[in-house]
């Protein structure tokens, strides 16, 4: 008997102490920033002070026009407002959170002396979340405001998520570059700009020599490590945030040069095969030095061209010359880099020297 009431007990604080935890954890993840306006001093002062001690971050605003300028200034989830306010009122407020806030979500809270139903229903349309009539216990504001941090904590894990997922199926889960899906998306947006603005476009078709021979020799992942090596030393000698680089196929990548001339993706290629034969890579098999074949292809500026038409010169080019590049003999040698093809004049080569 004495046995079951100790084990029961045991039990008992065990799980008082996983709610405790459990608990905790909520609250350190639910904190949350409330914006409250008010155009009374005293109750302004007075709600500050019980959400300060209720562990929420705390701002406050005087009117509409106010509370604007702080949501514009930083992120507030939640946002407890009067109704009749000066210059802006609280439907007027409403209104404006929810045409200009649309990539994180407020919770409005109305909090009012007018209690009838057409106010009520009003306040629903104007875009808020809750209506609570002033004079209501402190327990149920606290109580209201809770529901709304729990809201909006699901909220921004949600679009957190939803900002992953939309990352991921876009990106190489091996190497972390771009996919192919995202170069067939947004190659056309950038030929699209060059033609708009008569800026040029540069793609460098790549690809590791006998890449095959490094998997057979030294195993799958040994090659898994030369492909992310391969990226990391890539955007070592790209512009960050203009220059992107895609993975297409198993050891095949599409660097985009937006802004630049054939002159200069040659400049790149260049640069590319020297950084990649300077030092080996290190993998868990062996140090591996590598070499890369790199078709270089760029659309002059100010061609009026079919767009569509365009795209594919551009691609066939550049792997058209990366195929004519591996063809050469030598393509270790940093003096014989690429194959070039200019799109936007006749068809030529124009070796680097």
């Amino acid at each position: 008997m004495h046995r079951e009431i100790s084990d029961r007990s045991t039990a008992n604080v065990e799980v008082d102490l996983e709610d405790t935890i459990l608990t905790r954890r909520m609250e350190a993840r639910s904190t949350c920033r409330v914006l409250v306006v008010d155009d009374d001093d005293i109750v302004r002062a007075r709600l500050a002070a019980l959400l300060k001690a209720a562990h929420y971050d705390v701002e406050v605003a005087a009117s509409g026009e106010q509370a604007m300028r702080v949501l514009h200034q930083g992120q507030c989830q939640i946002l407890l407002t009067d109704w009749q306010m000066p210059d802006m009122d609280g439907l007027a407020l409403c209104r404006h959170v929810r045409i200009d806030h649309t990539e994180s979500y407020v919770y409005v809270l109305m909090f009012t002396v007018r209690d009838s139903k057409q106010d009520l229903l009003a306040g629903l349309a104007a875009g808020a979340d809750d209506y609570l009539v002033k004079g209501a216990p402190i327990d149920e504001i606290l109580a209201r405001l809770d529901v709304a941090r729990r809201i909006t904590h699901v909220e921004h894990s949600l679009r957190i998520s939803n900002r992953e997922n939309r990352r991921l199926a876009v990106t190489d889960p091996l190497t972390g570059a771009h996919n192919l899906r995202y170069l067939s998306k947004q190659l056309p947006r950038e030929l699209a700009r060059s033609q708009r603005y008569g800026h040029p476009l540069a793609i460098l078709s790549c690809d590791i020599d006998d890449f095959k021979q490094v998997n057979d020799r030294f195993g799958h992942e040994a090659g898994d490590q030369l492909l992310r090596a391969f990226v990391a030393l890539s955007e070592g000698c790209i512009r960050r945030d203009i220059d992107w680089l895609a993975r297409v196929g198993g050891d095949e990548f599409m660097i985009v040069l937006p802004e630049t001339t054939l002159q200069g993706a040659n400049r790149v290629a260049r640069k590319l095969r020297r950084v990649f034969a300077l030092e080996p890579v290190a993998t868990h098999a062996a140090q591996i030095r590598f070499t890369a074949s790199i078709g270089v292809t760029a659309l002059e500026a100010n061609q009026e061209l079919d767009a569509s038409a365009q795209l594919k010169d551009l691609l066939r080019a550049a792997d058209r010359q990366l195929y004519a590049n591996k063809r050469r003999a030598g393509r270790a040698d940093l003096e014989e880099v690429a194959a070039t093809e200019p799109i936007a004049r006749k068809r030529g080569r124009n070796d680097i020297n």
